[in-house]
């Protein structure tokens, strides 16, 4: 094995050899590995976050130690050395901070990033103008309160209040009743296991279609990129405590969320209900003007609608162009009932907090035309041409095309601190009528409100008009008089009826409509109408009922329905409505609404709350569900001190 050498001895060259292999071999592995740290900026984004993501996962606790020959590698582009891991992290939010934001590619992984190093424990300090913007929209920024002239200034002030987050998770009124808090705790994991697959598999886009696991497009809103679900559930997520996810959609809304871009056709009533009233809820509970800001944006978007010659406004408009058209199939291009008199909550409260009259005055005038103009028998077609301020169709309806009109008459008054009369008195006057025409009981003694047709009653319930049962108890107990007892009567009879419509079906959830005839009672009879969409109207009435009565069948019947939820509804990437309500296993329909968020878990969760959580005499929902404050009763009302003139904006 051994050479003998010219001097006649053994030679050692080998053992040389081996040596300088090894070195070779250790310098080799050294490149190699600490090359994947030390590549140019450029070299591609995927990889650097493969290696961020690597040390997210290995936590600031492990430290692995440099190889020997790395001993005098530059500190600064080291990453095994704790001060120097910190720095590649900053590094790397600083150029991914927009991947990072999307959870498909990097899920929670700023959240979870390690806490940067004191001051003297880093070895080089970092700039301070190398702090990476991105990781500024991961902090919730509030109004920052001036010591100097907080006390001179009732906004600023006024600003500085904020609901506490998760107000009413500690709480139930029943300290003896441990389920109620468990029942709450499961609403609660509902809206979690909701909001974490839209995340993971639509975030940003406006809904979820669990089964594909994929966004929505096909949604009222398209294929825009408008986040519908975030804006809708973010007060459902502060109202549950929800913090991290509270903060992950605040930050996409201030992030993203904009108008200006967008060359669609939206709906003036399901983009004012869900994206100016959603904006208007945060600002009211934490006082943070961007809220406020993005709100009057929206709004200001919608204002073209209103250009018509009776001010009634259409029902579409292209918030890029400001063209603005009413549905084609709407009784000769007619403004819907349901639609342009749902308006006003949202608009006369922004002109409260902005000091611009402008949006108060544009529902006003609606309000004019609906209460100068002649109304058969006492009734409101769900049509109005906006032209020439005549009614379309005689259709009447206390469900879908009319519902929520009634609703904001009474909670308008609400609103306003039971100061705009003309608003409960044009409440009375309806509902007496519909009362009078509409209302009817079955020969079971079920109550119901039909839908009225050139005056023939259809004998056929919407499953949006269970909202009246509450809509009408609300009646009676925010005025006794002469009414108040009827009013009573009728909305716990409505409450009633819908629930029957649950329960007589296999799933133990109702259908979109039901009839009542000789054959059925409470019951769907056409294929169109078996459908449930995930929602929340009955809920909504067991939820002021129980508030107003304290039965305690109104919470047994959302518990009922909460089951039935979990076993039909739910799947492993979210929840979905059903095809067909009677059939013991339905097909499911693969969309996740975003009103699911906004008010189906809303009402659930608050059924199993205490009082004090958005109690009724403070608050007001509009029919996104989406809690207003009252005037003159509610501390975060945060009404504008001055006035602005009225603009001459269209």
């Amino acid at each position: 094995m051994y050479r003998i050498g010219p001097i006649g001895r053994k030679s050692n060259f080998h053992s040389r050899e081996k040596c300088l292999i090894g070195l070779v071999l250790a310098t080799l592995c050294f490149l190699c590995f600490g090359g994947i740290f030390l590549l140019p900026d450029n070299f591609g984004s995927e990889r650097v976050l493969l290696v961020y993501k690597h040390f997210q996962k290995a936590g600031p606790e492990i430290f692995i130690p440099a190889p020997p020959l790395a001993a005098h590698a530059p500190r600064d582009e080291d990453p095994h050395f704790m001060g120097d891991r910190q720095r590649l992290q900053q590094k790397i939010i600083a150029e991914l901070g927009d991947i990072l934001d999307e959870p498909q590619a990097a899920g929670d992984a700023i959240a979870q990033a390690p806490a940067p190093l004191p001051a003297a424990q880093q070895e080089q300090p970092i700039e301070q103008d190398a702090v990476p913007e991105a990781a500024a929209h991961h902090r919730v920024s509030l109004p920052a309160a001036d010591d100097t002239t907080s006390n001179n200034n009732p906004l600023v002030a006024e600003q500085q209040l904020k609901l506490p987050m998760g107000i009413g998770k500690d709480l139930t009124g029943d300290h003896d009743d441990a389920s109620i808090k468990e029942k709450r705790l499961k609403v609660k994991e509902m809206m979690e296991h909701a909001w974490h697959n839209y995340k993971l598999y639509a975030w940003g886009k406006n809904e979820l279609r669990p089964l594909s696991q994929r966004p929505h497009s096909g949604s009222i809103f398209g294929s825009y990129d408008l986040g519908a679900t975030i804006v809708d559930g973010l007060d459902t997520l502060y109202i549950m405590g929800l913090e991290k996810e509270y903060k992950e959609g605040r930050d996409w809304i201030e992030r993203r969320f904009s108008l200006d871009n967008i060359s669609a056709e939206l709906s003036v009533f399901e983009t004012n209900i869900r994206f100016v009233g959603g904006m208007l809820t945060l600002y009211a509970f934490t006082g943070d003007p961007m809220y406020k800001e993005k709100a009057q944006h929206v709004a200001d978007k919608l204002l073209p609608a209103f250009q018509t010659p009776t001010g009634i406004p259409y029902a579409l408009v292209n918030t890029k162009t400001g063209m603005a058209k009413n549905y084609g199939w709407a009784s000769g291009g007619s403004s819907i009932l349901s639609e342009f008199g749902t308006l006003h909550l949202e608009f006369a409260y922004l002109s409260d907090i902005t000091g611009n009259p402008l949006y108060r005055e544009r529902v006003q005038t609606i309000r004019q035309v609906l209460k100068e103009i002649e109304k058969p028998k006492g009734l409101y077609p769900n049509f109005l041409n906006p032209k020439t301020g005549k009614w379309g169709q005689q259709h009447m309806s206390l469900g879908a095309l009319g519902d929520s009109y009634y609703e904001y008459l009474l909670k308008a008054w609400l609103q306003s601190g039971q100061t705009d009369e003309e608003a409960r008195e044009m409440y009375d006057d309806a509902m007496l009528a519909i009362m009078d025409k509409m209302v009817r009981i079955s020969p079971n003694g079920l109550t119901y409100v039909s839908d009225l047709k050139f005056d023939r009653l259809e004998h056929k319930m919407d499953h949006l008009a269970c909202f009246s049962g509450g809509l009408f108890a609300l009646g009676a107990a925010t005025r006794q008089n002469q009414h108040s007892d009827k009013y009573m009567e009728v909305g716990k009879g409505i409450t009633n009826t819908c629930h029957e419509s649950y329960i007589r079906a296999p799933t133990q959830l109702g259908p979109e409509a039901f009839r009542f005839s000789d054959a059925a009672e409470a019951r769907a009879l056409r294929s169109q109408e078996k459908y449930y969409i995930l929602r929340p109207e009955t809920f909504e009435s067991y939820f002021v009922l129980w508030r107003l009565t304290h039965d305690q069948k109104y919470r047994d019947w959302g518990w009922q329905a909460v089951l039935a939820l979990e076993k039909h509804c739910r799947t492993p990437h979210g929840y979905c409505g059903l095809r067909n309500v009677y059939q013991q296993e339905p097909q499911k329909d693969d969309v996740q609404q975003s009103f699911f968020l906004a008010e189906t878990l809303k009402y659930l969760y608050l059924l199993f709350s205490d009082d004090s959580v958005l109690p009724l005499d403070e608050w007001v929902f509009n029919t996104e569900a989406h809690p207003l404050p009252i005037k003159g009763a509610n501390i975060y009302y945060r009404k504008a001190p001055v006035a602005l003139p009225a603009s001459n904006a269209s």
